[in-house]
């Protein structure tokens, strides 16, 4: 079995589509190895994977910070730069180390584009690089550009000659921002792990180095941009939801809620932004009470049912087992909640709070999915006439089915597992076809009779 090692940073969010990657790539004879945060050994070693810490507990990181998880979280969420000024830049050094230990033996790495330790081990070793790119901003495309409040001044679709010129000149000057601020940092880690250093221009972008990049999302949330890389595809969402035996279902409470009512709104913040809620629950309540409709809430942390035979609060449920039963979701715009709140054909009002969940909220607005609202002005007032249209004008409704059966088509792990297998079949190919080319070929004599003639007697 080739052992290839599955690298990324973040969420669960983040996670997931690396596990439902690894088991497909297992399934197909390779002995994948994940290489990822504290937090997140003991979900791929339940998976049945391999797995080795790479990067430190969001724990460490915070009590670094010298904050409590709450400060912590609303620090990152409300300043970009954070993630990678507290999270991803003072653990380059030691996460090259570990990853370079890792991928010994490796046939190649597939990394987040923010696994930002790959590129240099995978040139250190001389391994292949495949980038996963897990959200459509990512791409950086001028025609198709992100719309968040961080890249403000973008000219979005229709997106004409001027426009992308315009879109251009703005990814040159950002991308000069970063070298100035990073490029120093990482060119010493650079050197420490003996490759040489360069411009960190493309820091947080699939590498021209790579590979291949896949974009791990569905094409109904964000097409292949034609100027994408040429190297780049999209797959589909690569499905995972957590460890558990085929046909099994929700919490008991909440499966004996569910059956006794019409379908609730689900409310939910994931697994990171749940950390920063502030009023997003308070404000949720208000807003069931008003239209008289049934909730969930997942909270994040065990939850009291406050009384409210209206509302089931509880941490966590499975999304691809609870949002097929919800009238309509309410969350925060993260890429794996997205994907399967887009899965179940639910209307969505989504909530922004950070980085790329502002873009997706915008997609799903644009795709007539739902709405989206800025975590920061949601309130009942604002929420309440927003949620009642979803989940009374049919339109919404009909258009998310129509999304769904789309969706259902596609086998995002599958499809990410066969096109790392071809690309490493051909990579393979080429380096056997460049080393016969410039090996000289040996000539050898005629043998001579006279062994022949031992050896027969």
């Amino acid at each position: 079995m080739r052992k290839i090692v599955l690298t990324t940073i973040g969420t669960r969010g983040d996670l997931h589509p690396f596990i439902a990657i690894a088991l497909a790539l297992k399934a197909r004879g390779f002995h994948p190895v994940m290489a990822v945060g504290q937090d997140h050994l003991a979900e791929c070693r339940a998976a049945g994977l391999d797995a080795e810490p790479v990067l430190p507990a969001f724990d460490e990181i915070r009590q670094r910070m010298g904050l409590n998880e709450a400060e912590a979280v609303r620090q990152i969420m409300d300043d970009q730069r954070e993630m990678l000024d507290q999270v991803l830049l003072p653990s380059l050094a030691s996460s090259t180390r570990a990853l370079s230990d890792v991928a010994e033996g490796a046939c190649a790495i597939v990394a987040s584009i923010f696994a930002l330790a790959a590129p240099i081990v995978c040139e250190k070793a001389d391994i292949p690089l495949i980038s996963i790119v897990l959200q459509p901003m990512a791409m950086l495309s001028a025609i198709d550009p992100p719309k968040t409040p961080d890249f403000w001044m973008m000219k979005q679709p229709p997106v004409g000659r001027i426009g992308r010129l315009w879109n251009r000149s703005v990814y040159a000057t950002m991308r000069q921002v970063v070298d100035v601020l990073y490029r120093r940092e990482v060119n010493r880690v650079r050197v420490a792990s003996g490759v040489k250093p360069q411009r960190a221009r493309r820091l947080l972008e699939p590498q021209s180095q790579a590979l291949l990049a896949l974009g791990t999302y569905s094409e109904q949330l964000g097409a292949l941009p034609a100027d994408a890389p040429a190297k780049t595809r999209i797959v589909g969402f690569p499905l995972f939801d957590g460890n558990a035996l085929p046909g099994e279902g929700l919490d008991p409470e909440l499966e004996a809620f569910l059956a006794v009512g019409a379908p609730p709104v689900v409310f939910t913040l994931g697994t990171f932004a749940v950390h920063g809620a502030g009023s997003f629950y308070d404000e949720a309540a208000e807003v069931v009470r008003r239209l008289g409709c049934r909730a969930v809430m997942l909270t994040g942390r065990p939850t009291d049912s406050r009384g409210d035979a209206q509302i089931h609060w509880c941490p966590y449920a499975r999304h691809s087992v609870l949002f097929p039963q919800a009238a309509a979701i309410v969350h925060h715009g993260g890429v794996g909640t997205t994907g399967q709140a887009m899965r179940a054909g639910k209307p969505q009002l989504v909530v922004p709070h950070m980085g790329d969940q502002f873009d997706h909220g915008n997609r799903i607005a644009r795709r007539g999915l739902g709405f989206a609202i800025g975590g920061n002005r949601f309130t009942a007032d604002r929420a309440t006439p927003l949620l009642e249209r979803l989940m009374r004008d049919e339109r919404f409704a009909a258009r998310a089915r129509t999304v769904a059966a789309s969706i259902a088509a596609e086998t995002g792990a599958e499809a990410a597992a066969t096109a790392i297998a071809e690309a490493l079949r051909a990579h393979d190919s080429l380096h056997v076809a460049s080393r016969d080319a410039v090996e000289p070929i040996a000539i050898l004599p005629y043998p001579r009779i006279e062994p022949l003639a031992a050896a027969a007697s």
